[in-house]
């Protein structure tokens, strides 16, 4: 692991961005350019003093997780994000699969969606980025472990996730996410992270089992979901969902139709949703 120069990398690449480049607002005046240390540790779900010790060639060995973060953090290009894991000694991530590095145009257009719920996420069900809307909705997908940033393993495997959802649109959310992994995991037969995933479920919930044995095959495309928020209550949201098949993501965009109490209760959300959220996800540790 080469520290020195995965430590001027960093400082290179915190220093080209301005907070608008990452969805965050300017604030006060800055005496130099770029990112602060601290909004680099909050957008990778890093402690500050982690990521410190990282750019003064201090640090421990980042895992891969935490260089897929970072590069995620950081705005980095695919060339970018191999030299990342090139300076620690890491193979990158191969190309042609599903991919946790997010391009940074996908992250461009979910910065600018300031008042709708929007999320990254892979054809598995992967969390690989979310808005301040998506988080203010769902919650933090990036507080939990990496293991648990899966919405289809949350779901089967974690029965609070489904309180998000009316008891009676639970068995559909069921079908469909079955469905899904089922075309996602014919499709790309040589992948193993499909093939893991659905073995896992299927040892681990007799529901996943069940409907995996019915054979139902259906690609997740537009709908409508209804969700139950704790502080505005039943929201009925249209759910858009932009496909980027070269690295298997899929871009997932919930708005309310305008005049409905929905949109009103999603307009409420933003402020006092937002209001809300802990402003010290800096000092995580992903």
């Amino acid at each position: 692991m080469n520290r020195a120069e995965l430590a001027d990398f960093l400082r290179r690449g915190r220093a080209r961005l301005d907070p608008s480049d990452v969805g965050l607002a300017p604030g006060a005046r800055r005496r130099t350019p770029g990112l602060r240390r601290e909004e680099v540790a909050q957008l990778a779900g890093m402690s500050v003093d982690y990521y410190t010790r990282l750019e003064q060639s201090r640090g421990p060995h980042p895992s891969r997780q935490m260089l897929t973060a970072l590069a995620r953090a950081l705005r980095l290009t695919d060339d970018e994000r191999d030299h990342l894991f090139h300076l620690t000694g890491e193979e990158p991530p191969r190309r042609g699969t599903a991919s946790a590095h997010v391009r940074p145009g996908l992250l461009l257009v979910l910065d600018r969606l300031h008042d709708t719920p929007a999320m990254v996420v892979s054809d598995c069900g992967e969390a690989l980025a979310q808005n301040a809307m998506s988080r203010a909705l769902s919650g933090d997908a990036f507080a939990r472990p990496p293991r648990e940033r899966n919405l289809i393993r949350r779901f089967f495997l974690d029965p609070a996730t489904r309180e998000l959802f009316p008891p009676e649109d639970v068995a559909e959310h069921a079908r469909s996410h079955v469905a899904n992994l089922r075309a996602v995991a014919a499709a790309r037969p040589d992948d193993l992270e499909p093939a893991a995933l659905v073995a896992e479920l299927r040892a681990g919930s007799e529901e996943f089992a069940r409907l995996w044995a019915e054979h139902e095959v259906s690609v997740r495309r537009a709908t409508t979901k209804r969700f139950r928020h704790p502080l505005v209550g039943l929201l009925e949201l249209d759910c858009e969902i932009l496909l980027n098949e070269d690295d298997h993501h899929q871009l997932v965009i919930h708005t309310a139709r305008p005049g409905t109490e929905s949109h009103e209760r999603l307009q409420l959300l933003r402020v006092v949703g937002l209001q809300d959220m802990s402003p010290t996800a800096a000092d995580r540790d992903a």
